[in-house]
């Protein structure tokens, strides 16, 4: 049994370490294409899924799989059961409310929402193993500031990435098509409010953490929200003559 734990505690680093380099490579291609859904979905990328039906099922084993770990490993630390319920709200709100909240939107290509379910269910595993199994907390990792700075940061992305994504639902009327500017928020300063909302979400639950798992998957989403954020400014400017041109790319006054 212990050789058992020790395998799959070096094979949830291994994923962690993988992790960060699927979000390197990421980046990398996104310089090259546009990420093929939304407002760039492309019939190249194989038949149209339905966008509602598509976030639902590609978010739902990120959801599913930290609750089947909660519920077989009762008793968890304090931090664990935390850390978990955090991670559970998120995708909660993913799964249940956000997709079902979409007006109109574009289908999503299949490769994409395969891609997309593939990592919900690799990131759900590596996530909830670490938490629900291996994870050691140092006694009082409540109170730590690391823990508290931690879930400050994560409620406070949270809040942004929704209301963002308030936002960007609410610039067309039902039945109206096109794009429009968005303003009002952190749109007021960036391109990708509802990006920089959800990469200042998981740092915060990286940071309450304190592991690899989570360092893992908060740099794969900066990479990847990096490269989908340059890539709506570059094409906020290409479309909009009157785009202001103050607004940087992703973090206010910086980028």
């Amino acid at each position: 049994m212990a050789e058992l734990v020790e395998d799959e505690v070096r094979l949830l680093d291994l994923l962690s370490l993988l992790m960060v380099l699927m979000g390197l490579l990421t980046f990398a291609l996104l310089f090259c294409i546009r990420v093929p859904y939304g407002r760039f979905a492309s019939s190249a990328f194989g038949p149209p899924v339905p966008v509602r039906l598509a976030w639902f099922i590609q978010e739902l084993p990120s959801l599913v799989v930290p609750l089947y770990y909660v519920s077989v490993h009762p008793g968890l630390p304090t931090p664990a059961l935390l850390l978990m319920g955090l991670f559970i709200c998120h995708y909660s709100h993913r799964t249940l409310i956000f997709p079902f909240l979409i007006r109109g939107g574009k289908p999503t290509p299949l490769v994409p929402f395969a891609l997309a379910f593939i990592f919900c269910c690799y990131n759900g595993y590596l996530q909830g193993s670490y938490l629900c199994k291996h994870a050691d907390f140092p006694s009082g990792w409540t109170h730590d500031p690391r823990f508290i700075a931690g879930l400050a940061l994560f409620f406070c992305g949270m809040a942004i990435n929704i209301y963002s994504d308030h936002i960007l639902r609410n610039l067309r009327t039902p039945g109206e098509s096109g794009y429009k500017i968005p303003y009002g928020g952190l749109f007021e300063y960036v391109s990708g409010a509802n990006f920089f909302g959800e990469i200042v979400e998981w740092s915060g639950f990286a940071v309450a953490g304190w592991s690899a798992p989570g360092a893992a998957f908060a740099i794969f989403t900066l990479l990847c929200l990096l490269s989908r954020a340059r890539q709506h400014h570059q094409w906020y400017l290409e479309k909009f003559d009157n785009y202001p041109k103050s607004r940087k790319i992703l973090v206010p006054f910086v980028y």
